[in-house]
């Protein structure tokens, strides 16, 4: 038995020296460590098991999912990226983003790493600044939260930085300017507040600078030296009241929903290389450029929501490639140039809310125009309010982190692959990405760019928008069993399937009469594919197939996402584990982030949703997405449109118009609807009817002007103990004021967001205090419920 023991160890020992052996001989053994720490830290997701078959990680077959690249048997270059809910899996509770970079940083010549949509959470450790070599960062759609370390300055060969979607906080710091290689700067959609710093405008090789969807404001520095920019993306911030100074270069500019309040200038019209223009709901003023129309490369003009004065001619000249110009919502006069209305039922031009002569549908008066424009001035009132605004939200983001997810690599990530290729055959580069470009491939890659930043707006996770072949969507559901069927309405049909990668989806099929225009229903495709959004439930597809009992019929299949884990109702008011206080306060805020996109993230904005609870589902990680919105369609020759459903499609009443005034009262229906789900997450219990509205409102209203144990009595007995006394009052106090019976007294949209993440902030940290709720945990969990049944 011994001498079996023996000759055991023996072969072991045998084995593992072998292996070391062949390590060596391919791969350093620090470097085999450090990738098996960062499958242990990830909690061993499927996508890399592959480190458990292999010694030769060099030699791995690349996938969407895991790419490694190595120069001469050292690791330079590391993509890991989550999908769709598939993976990533939840990390473990002693997830420690500390560690992993710790075992990252022993990848001393990584000079690209990747790491997307997996997760991570926690502050981006001071490790990250050991990665010297680093040329390309790619952090992007995660929960890494807290300030940007200053330790990322030490990467002095950084190209391209990629944050998107994440957490951070604080300033952008002046220290970004310091890389001279700095082509790509991407920090979108964080909670980053205060000024661009001034420093910006010596980064002469940058190409991307994208801050869109932040707390931002004040002027922008001037940018007329930076002569490779090509992408300016700052929509969604507090910018202004100057336009930007920008070098005649650029190719994209989206400075969308800021505070710009100046005149454009005429310096645009020698942008001979510009191709989006996107400047609407500022309060720009004076003389808009026609010239624009003709700009060489222009394909998309958006000035809608200004107050931009001007004269058209009908024969003014465009650009034949133009696929969006929107006007709408200025002072503009004059007519209407024949180049733009044979475009028009196509919906590609828009022009409502001007003084446009000729013209059907929504004209001013000539008269309104005049006496706007004479009394167009810049308000120093509005101005300290919109300051006042934008130091609100300064200080709301230094009370703490404020709870919230991808989008692109970028032009330079592209060229990097494909010139280190080269360069794993010549020799290491450390100069890749700042070698010329032609301007020709450029342009290409940013139109493909532009989908992404339009369309997939915080849906990193989300594959791409494609057309599916009839056959896959039959394998997906079994030929269209009847066992797949999970609703019929009169002129939808509704399965559920599984792509062959696994992919679960939920397919609509709509029959169309074919007298409607194919490019008319074509703009309607578009808007499907622009609502992609992790707060929505999103489209992935389409499939267009004749019926073939009805030769006038077309059928159109439509592909959605499945989310697994029920309605937010269930997980509050259900029998089974219930969302926690911070989880719900964090339901809420992705609620508010879902209609906000719906407001302002598409032009025309998609309003009066009927917005309901059980409209609202979790996906496998718990994220809430909204799977109900008034998406207009065309879908049968007796139909006005279509509502669109994440789990159904109802008949409409016609289109309602989505400008001026009726646009606002739409809005504030949403907001309503918003209320009342927050009243629930409140009470815990299904509000059923207007009447349970009324009642509860009374309810919360009596006890929140009372004290914190009043409020806490008619709270859900299950969180009694959870919410801190601040937490609880400040979202009872947005809740109510969603309620209001004045439309024009309810909130907006993004005050809504602000007070539920400002509600987040004050309730972590936060430690039960038995002396004020102690006598609360033998309330009746029935005593609500009896107030509303006697209401």
């Amino acid at each position: 038995m011994a001498n079996l023991v023996l000759m055991r160890t023996s072969l072991l020992f045998l084995s593992t020296l072998f292996h070391c052996v062949h390590l060596s001989d391919q791969f350093q053994p620090f470097q085999y460590n450090a990738l098996k720490q960062i499958q242990q830290f990830l909690n061993y997701p499927s996508v890399l098991t592959v480190f458990d078959n292999t010694w030769d990680f060099c030699n791995v077959e690349p996938s969407p999912f895991l790419t490694i690249v190595c120069y001469e048997d050292n690791v330079t270059q590391l993509h890991i990226t989550g999908n769709n809910g598939v993976f990533p899996p939840s990390l473990p509770r002693n997830f420690s983003i500390d560690a992993l970079f710790s075992s990252i940083s022993s990848l001393s010549n990584l000079k690209v790493l990747s790491l997307v949509s997996l997760g991570l959470w926690g502050p981006l450790p001071a490790t990250i600044g050991k990665l010297s070599s680093m040329e390309i960062l790619n952090l992007s759609s995660n929960y890494i939260n807290g300030f940007i370390p200053l330790e990322l300055s030490y990467l002095n060969n950084l190209q391209t930085l990629v944050l998107d979607h994440n957490k951070f906080t604080g300033q952008i710091p002046h220290w970004v300017s310091s890389f001279n290689d700095l082509a790509v700067l991407s920090l979108k959609n964080n909670s980053l507040f205060g000024s661009l710093p001034s420093s910006i405008s010596s980064s002469e090789n940058l190409r991307v600078l994208a801050m869109a969807d932040n707390h931002l404001f004040g002027e922008i520095p001037s940018l007329q030296n930076l002569t490779n920019l090509q992408i300016l993306d700052l929509k969604n911030n507090y910018f202004g009241p100057s336009f930007p100074v920008l070098h005649h270069k650029v190719v994209i500019v989206d400075i969308r929903n800021n505070s710009f309040k100046s005149s454009v200038p005429n310096e645009l019209n020698s942008y001979f290389q510009l191709e989006k223009l996107d400047i609407s709901i500022n309060e720009l003023i004076g003389p808009f450029p026609p010239s624009l129309f003709s700009l060489p490369s222009i394909n998309y003009i958006d000035i809608s929501g200004n107050k931009l004065t001007g004269k058209l001619f009908q024969n003014m000249s465009c650009n034949a490639h133009l696929v969006l110009v929107n006007l709408s919502s200025n002072l503009l006069t004059g007519e209407l140039p024949a180049c733009l209305r044979e475009n028009v039922e196509e919906g590609v031009v828009s022009y409502d809310g001007n003084c446009l002569s000729g013209e059907e549908g929504n004209q001013k008066p000539l008269s309104f125009c005049h006496n706007e424009a004479l009394a167009v001035e810049v308000s120093p009132q509005k101005l300290r309010h919109k300051e006042r605004k934008a130091m609100a939200v300064l200080v709301s983001s230094l009370v703490g982190g404020i709870v919230g997810l991808a989008v692109i690599v970028g032009l330079s990530l592209w060229v990097f692959q494909r010139r280190n290729r080269r360069a794993a055959m010549k020799g290491p580069s450390t100069r890749l990405i700042t070698e010329k470009l032609s301007t020709v491939n450029t342009v290409k890659l940013l139109s493909d760019a532009r989908y992404i930043s339009e369309t997939m707006k915080m849906g990193a996770n989300l594959p791409t928008y494609r057309a599916f072949a009839l056959e896959e969507l039959k394998e997906a559901t079994n030929n269209f069993s009847h066992p797949s069927i999970v609703g019929e309405p009169s002129l939808i049909q509704i399965y559920r399937g599984k792509l062959g990668d696994g992919t679960a989806i939920v397919i609509r099929s709509i029959k169309m009469r074919k007298k409607h225009s194919p490019t008319m229903f074509t703009q309607h495709i578009e808007i499907i594919s622009r609502l992609r959004h992790n707060h929505l439930v999103s489209c992935i597809g389409h499939c267009f197939e004749c019926c073939p009992d009805d030769s006038t019929v077309g059928i159109v299949y439509f592909v959605f996402e499945s989310l697994p884990n029920g309605t937010l109702r269930s997980s509050i008011c259900g029998g089974g584990v219930r969302l926690n206080w911070a989880q719900r306060i964090t339901a809420g805020i992705g609620v508010a982030k879902g209609i906000q996109f719906l407001h302002t993230g598409i032009m025309p904005g998609v309003f009066s949703n009927h917005l309901k609870i059980t409209d609202v589902l979790l996906d496998p990680n718990f994220h809430v997405k909204i799977c109900t919105y008034n998406l207009p369609l065309l879908a049968h020759q007796n139909a006005g449109l279509m509502q669109f459903q994440g789990g159904a499609a109802v008949s409409s009443n016609g289109l309602k118009s989505n400008i001026g005034g009726r646009e606002k009262e739409e809005e504030k229906d949403d907001i309503y609807d918003i209320g009342v789900i927050l009243m629930e997450i409140l009470v815990g219990r299904p509000i059923m009817s207007q009447n349970d509205v009324m009642v509860v409102k009374d309810i919360i209203q009596v006890s929140n002007k009372m004290d914190d144990t009043a409020r806490r009595s008619i709270v859900d007995p299950t969180i009694i103990k959870e919410c801190s006394t601040e937490s609880l009052k400040t979202v009872m106090d947005i809740c109510l004021r969603c309620l209001s019976d004045d439309p024009t007294a309810r909130p907006s949209i993004e005050d809504i967001l602000w007070t539920l993440q400002f509600a987040a902030q004050l309730q972590d940290p936060w430690r039960n205090d038995s002396h004020h709720i102690h006598h609360l945990s033998d309330s009746n969990p029935n005593n609500l419920q009896e107030q509303i049944s006697r209401g």
